[in-house]
């Protein structure tokens, strides 16, 4: 007996005279990257990169006690509805497993101390920012609607990203409601895009040919028809989600309305 309590007093010594960064390669490398992935490693990933992980606690937490709280409780027991990242984000790499037995609180202390100083690196925030900005940028070019302003929200985007998030806290009958909204909305969206995009094309290749104008004010006019409709489409999901949606679940989701 004493031999046994000896020997686990001996191997909680070494491993705490481990240091944060010789932890966290050992307890975490084999499922999250350490260094900062290119952008073509993405799709490759079968966990986040360590940068993704901290940029978005970094996001959700402003102290540092409140984020090492959070590391070592999800690594401990972890749960969807804890998450940092975006809903669909947890349904493309899933819930990772408790790591209970595998790692001890001291040396999520170690890890997370190690973490939040040297995540995430300048190089994953610029491409982060990058990507982010692209993404803005292709979603105006592609979008069938009016208005594109920053206030006015693809409310299913901002669903699908905090589906699952304890903070939102949909319940089952809101899901269902919500789910509804979505189909509804990108039903029709599609449908009007489907037709839009053949008569801008006609308005291009009129342009490239140098024909005047007028010779595609046809095209123009149900272009901005099917625009309006597509507007009036984008204006009734974001009313009739929020009609869904308590005041609270508003405010999480909008908090520049309030």
């Amino acid at each position: 007996m004493k031999n046994t309590l000896l020997l686990l007093a001996t191997t909680a010594t070494l491993s705490l005279a481990s240091t944060g960064a010789e932890l966290l390669d050992k307890k975490c490398a084999s499922c999250h990257m350490l260094k900062s992935p290119e952008f073509h490693e993405l799709p490759s990933l079968k966990a986040p990169a360590m940068d993704a992980v901290v940029f978005h606690v970094n996001l959700a937490m402003d102290n540092d006690k409140d984020k090492k709280i959070f590391i070592t409780d999800y690594v401990l027991n972890p749960d969807a509805s804890k998450s940092v990242c975006e809903s669909n984000k947890v349904a493309q790499f899933g819930v990772m497993p408790s790591q209970k037995g595998k790692v001890t609180k001291e040396e999520l202390a170690l890890i997370s101390t190690e973490m939040l100083t040297i995540y995430p690196h300048k190089k994953f925030v610029a491409m982060i920012k990058e990507m982010q900005l692209n993404d803005k940028v292709n979603a105006l070019k592609g979008s069938p609607f009016l208005v594109n302003a920053e206030g006015l929200p693809h409310m299913t985007k901002l669903l699908v990203e905090n589906w699952d998030k304890a903070a939102l806290g949909l319940t089952k009958e809101q899901k269902e409601k919500l789910l509804v909204v979505r189909q509804e909305t990108l039903g029709a969206v599609k449908k009007i895009k489907k037709q839009i995009k053949p008569l801008e094309n006609e308005v291009t290749e009129a342009m490239i040919d140098r024909e005047k104008p007028k010779s595609v004010e046809a095209q123009l006019i149900q272009i901005s028809k099917l625009k309006f409709e597509a507007s009036k489409v984008h204006l009734k999901c974001i009313v009739d989600t929020t009609n869904i949606l308590s005041e609270e679940q508003v405010a999480f989701l909008l908090p520049f309305w309030e």
